[in-house]
């Protein structure tokens, strides 16, 4: 029998006071894809809210860890373990620094890169093996002395009006990407997203 399940994570911190902040990019996105869908995120398990649907006769879990940005590891490995998914067919939904704010990016491995949701990601599941859906938020900007917001208080920060409106328009992008990975593959998924 053909493996069908998928493991789709979106990255953020839980709670009102981070919910429209750069760093919960992930987690907007995720939404946006389950909206889509008419799927909701509305069960718990391993700190973790989440949903198993079907799609395209394929079995999804959609995944929001609940225990902020650094420790998003712990639940990714324990559905990964025990429905036995593959990081193969694993993809995480996260924000990107170095990437222009609205830019979409799918890459199938690599290292954190200085996020700390991947790098706990990577150490939970003993790999970097997995496929990632970066969502760019841009550097903060700096004065000519090249001071500026710290990074840590920028990806905590919530998106302006015009960075939030180049995301929206953005979003369809997203699910797009996230039904090509799973129904056609990531180097499909890459080539059509990718260029965009």
């Amino acid at each position: 029998m053909v493996d069908s399940r998928y493991l789709i994570v979106g990255l953020g911190n839980p709670g009102r006071k981070y919910e429209l902040t750069r760093h919960n990019a992930g987690f907007l996105a995720l939404d946006y894809f389950a909206d889509q869908q008419n799927f909701t995120l509305s069960q718990m398990k391993w700190q973790a809210e989440f949903c198993r649907v079907r799609y395209e006769n394929l079995s999804l879990f959609l995944v929001k860890p609940q225990t902020f940005m650094n420790k998003s590891g712990e639940a990714v490995a324990r559905f990964s373990d025990f429905y036995k998914i593959l990081p193969e067919r694993i993809l995480i939904l996260h924000d990107d620094l170095d990437m222009q704010a609205g830019k979409i990016k799918v890459v199938t491995r690599g290292g954190a890169g200085g996020h700390n949701g991947i790098r706990s990601i990577i150490s939970h599941l003993n790999t970097s093996n997995f496929a990632r859906l970066k969502i760019g938020i841009g550097r903060p900007s700096q004065n000519e002395k090249g001071q500026g917001i710290p990074v840590d208080r920028y990806v905590l920060s919530s998106f302006n009006d015009s960075e939030l409106s180049v995301l929206n328009k953005k979003l369809s992008l997203v699910d797009e990407a996230v039904k090509l990975f799973v129904t056609r593959g990531p180097a499909v998924c890459m080539n059509r997203v990718n260029g965009q």
